[in-house]
């Protein structure tokens, strides 16, 4: 799973490096870098619109069903199983019409450790994970819309989202099990195409076949300190390599 990520790199420069329109400064204003990234927080993700057109917007992390009555208060659906998406009634319907790129710097994984192996003695290292070459890692996700059509006056719209995942490759196998979904630049035309005036949506069969481990090749895994663990820490000191 993926339940940890960092979000240090601007919203131009990722609509620069995702080819998308510039971002609407109305959303982005008050944007920090952050490096503990949690379930809940609005994240920048990458989605069309209606036109075919390239955006990046403001999405909950923890994708809320359209058709939920009410907002959850536990467990945001962070993560979907790439194998299972389609079946499952919280995503089946995201997955042909609202799919994603979630923009992060890299993502945080935590690896069980004999007693022995580390100082001070831990269980549980974290291990932050970045591609090699440096660029933004393009997770896989999916996108839903929710009001509360409870509320007589009309609510605004809540966009959320969820990151897809897959399992883990060579690099990723010693630490957990599942990783997130990671595309390569060529694969987001087809990822973000869900249909439009212009051009019929990408096949699910098509769809299907990107859903896989990522080259365990591009990745690089670095374990870091455990001040990471708490959310409450955020800087770039958690980046920091441990010996």
């Amino acid at each position: 799973m993926c339940g940890r990520f960092t979000s240090i790199t601007s919203p131009a420069e990722v609509a620069s490096f995702f080819s998308a329109e510039e971002p609407n400064p109305n959303l982005f204003g008050n944007f920090a870098p952050n490096y503990n990234v949690a379930p809940t927080t609005r994240i920048m993700a990458i989605a069309n619109d209606q036109l075919g057109t390239r955006r990046v917007g403001l999405f909950q992390w923890g994708l809320i069903p359209s058709w939920a009555k009410v907002l959850p208060t536990s467990q945001p659906l962070i993560n979907a199983r790439s194998e299972t998406a389609h079946e499952k009634p919280s995503f089946r319907e995201s997955l042909p019409h609202r799919r994603c790129l979630i923009a992060v710097d890299g993502f945080f994984e935590w690896r069980t450790v004999g007693l022995a192996e580390t100082k001070p003695p831990v269980t549980k290292q974290p291990v932050y994970v970045t591609r090699r070459d440096g660029h933004l890692l393009a997770l896989a996700g999916l996108w839903a819309t929710w009001r509360d059509t409870s509320d007589p006056s009309p609510s605004p719209w809540l966009h959320s989202c969820c990151i897809l995942t897959t399992s883990a490759n060579a690099t990723m196998s010693p630490i957990h099990d599942r990783m997130p979904v990671i595309l390569e630049s060529r694969d987001w035309s087809a990822w973000l195409n869900t249909g439009s005036t212009s051009q019929p949506a990408t096949s699910m069969a098509e769809i299907v076949k990107l859903m896989k481990p990522a080259d365990a090749s591009i990745l690089s895994a670095t374990p870091i300190g455990t001040a990471v663990n708490s959310i409450r820490n955020n800087s770039a000191d958690l980046l920091l390599p441990v010996i």
